[in-house]
């Protein structure tokens, strides 16, 4: 009796694991982008390298989101090479 109350509440848990983590927003940290499309999609005004950089143009949209490790990923894609992958 106790093993299958045991099997019961663990396969209750992993079900209710698999639900939270399927409906929870995906963890961009870190991650590559295929083109600027595509990272426009989760950092509308771009990804900047840190805080203290500034657009050279001055003439972006939004305002880029600050992130060391999503920018190191995506640096290839800061064709001004002022900091800020893909601004928009």
């Amino acid at each position: 009796m106790k093993k299958t109350f045991i099997v019961l509440v663990s396969v209750a848990v992993g079900l209710g694991l698999n639900a939270m983590s399927a409906s929870a927003k995906p963890i961009t940290v870190g991650q590559k982008f295929a083109n600027c499309s595509q990272l426009n999609k989760v950092y509308p005004g771009g990804v900047a390298r840190s805080s203290s950089v500034r657009n050279q143009g001055g003439k972006t949209k939004k305002t880029p989101t600050v992130n060391a490790k999503v920018y190191a990923e995506n640096s290839s894609k800061d064709r001004d090479k002022d900091g800020i992958a893909c601004e928009n």
